[in-house]
């Protein structure tokens, strides 16, 4: 929780430039996360590490630089248990995500119009943490362990969706986003003489609603 508030903090501390302009955007937003795995392999056998699909949670600032192009800073929240799967079984370990990024947004169509579709690309952080409690045997430790541990990976995020005025000065969006970061090896800790693999690609389709002023 104490994590969340900093996260939180640092995300309205950035924006706060943005609630100057002369045209803003600002919402909340939800979804559902869907994490490919990466590959883990040891001398004892080879699995599968990653991420269990969770909800998403967050909140949007931005602001129009034109007629067609915006950007946007965004928090999401994701809740999420750690795993590590092979031979035949499973391990999990509570966990969670915080990404924090800004984003460009190419639209089709200018401001004003009813129905907006858009591409969106940008960049930040994830911050992917551990929360739950370690004990001193875990199922499939000779693949990985899973760590109560703090870690931040640079993070690309990519999509698209589409904005529907619904209401004057109140949008619904609904858009869908790649979130890719390198695999974090700390959260998620190959064991001794095994080596793990492969990227983080978050698919996040989400749902939101935005006041623009």
């Amino acid at each position: 929780m104490r994590n969340t508030i900093q996260c939180l903090a640092t995300a309205l501390l950035i924006a706060s430039p943005l609630a100057f302009a002369q045209s803003w955007e600002i919402g909340g937003l939800a979804g559902g996360g869907y994490f490919t795995n990466a590959t883990v392999k040891s001398p004892v056998g080879s699995g599968n590490v990653g991420f269990k699909p969770g909800p998403s949670f967050g909140a949007i600032v931005g602001s129009n630089m034109n007629r067609y192009i915006s950007g946007e800073l965004r928090y999401e929240w994701q809740p999420g248990d750690l795993k590590v799967s092979g031979s035949g079984g499973e391990a999990t370990f509570n966990g969670d995500g915080h990404a924090i990024h800004y984003d460009f947004l190419l639209h089709a169509r200018p401001t004003r119009s009813k129905i907006r579709p858009f591409v969106a690309a940008g960049g930040g952080v994830k911050i992917y943490r551990g929360t739950g409690k370690e004990t001193a045997a875990q199922a499939l430790s000779r693949l990985a362990l899973l760590t109560k541990t703090t870690e931040t990976k640079g993070m690309i995020s990519v999509g698209a969706g589409v904005k529907t005025q619904i209401a004057p000065g109140l949008v619904l969006r609904v858009e869908f986003r790649d979130f890719i970061t390198p695999f974090p090896r700390q959260v998620i800790a190959p064991s001794v003489g095994a080596s793990i693999s492969g990227w983080v690609h978050d698919f996040v389709p989400l749902a939101a609603l935005t006041f623009v002023f």
